[in-house]
């Protein structure tokens, strides 16, 4: 069987954007804001709703402002959608976002922030090889935010076991592959 060699490439490229997607959620959930910033292009945008529309390396900015006050964030991506054209691609991620936060309203108690999202992408291969973000669109399909009395909010820190156990460059902070 011959092999062809542009669907290869397609496999390849839309498992390295399945990938960058992924570190996106880990970058997030490990509060890795060199991550978060490797994966954008140098003149992408990003909009979240309401909370953040502009350039993406601004948005990295808020997004560290932002994570001292997450007790625990997790992204669990579900659907991904992708399609390459050369050094372009498109796709679509269903994701369930959870957020542990304090309550604005009662201090010293916490919310919980449970969220259906899309991100809605344009990719691009950069120069370096790497597939990174132009563009990405959170679209917001449910929101709930409820009391949370729990407790056991592993994984938000240094200590985290993932960086204790896993020892390849690629689960380092700051790193992907």
């Amino acid at each position: 069987m011959a092999i062809d060699e542009k669907a290869l490439q397609n496999l390849i490229d839309k498992d390295a954007i399945r990938d960058l997607v992924l570190c996106y959620s880990r970058a997030i959930d490990r509060k890795d804001v060199e991550l978060l910033r490797d994966l954008y292009t140098e003149d992408a945008t990003d909009t979240h709703g309401t909370s953040f529309d502009g350039p993406a390396d601004k948005y990295c900015d808020f997004i560290a402002g932002a994570l001292p006050y997450m007790n625990y964030s997790g992204h669990h991506v579900c659907n991904h959608m992708v399609s390459v054209e050369g050094d372009k691609g498109n796709g679509e991620v269903y994701c369930l976002a959870i957020h542990y936060i304090p309550d604005q309203k009662n201090p010293g108690k916490m919310i919980e922030d449970f969220m259906t999202v899309r991100y809605i992408d344009n990719y691009r291969r950069c120069a370096d090889g790497k597939w990174r973000f132009s563009k990405r669109v959170v679209t917001y399909d449910m929101h709930i935010e409820r009391p949370f009395d729990g407790d056991g909010l592993l994984g938000t820190s240094e200590v985290d076991p993932s960086y204790l156990e896993l020892k390849q460059r690629f689960f380092q902070r700051g790193q992907r592959a």
